[in-house]
């Protein structure tokens, strides 16, 4: 299982870098394999496998 698949919950706000400009978004939703994430910017929710997301910053609540 992916490390990152296994930080991610819904409600967690990430942050990510896409071609230097950063980017922050909602998960909605994060299994093993796929993250559900809604760029909270009018877009479309987006949904990519959870190895091509790459490094992420992670705003969480839970403990």
């Amino acid at each position: 299982m992916n490390a990152l698949a296994t930080r991610l919950h819904a409600g967690d706000v990430i942050e990510v870098d896409i071609e230097g400009d950063s980017a922050t978004a909602l998960v909605l939703l994060a299994t093993h394999e796929f993250v559900m994430l809604d760029p909270c910017d009018g877009r479309t929710p987006i949904v990519v496998r959870s190895e091509d997301l790459g490094p992420v910053r992670v705003f969480t609540d839970h403990l």
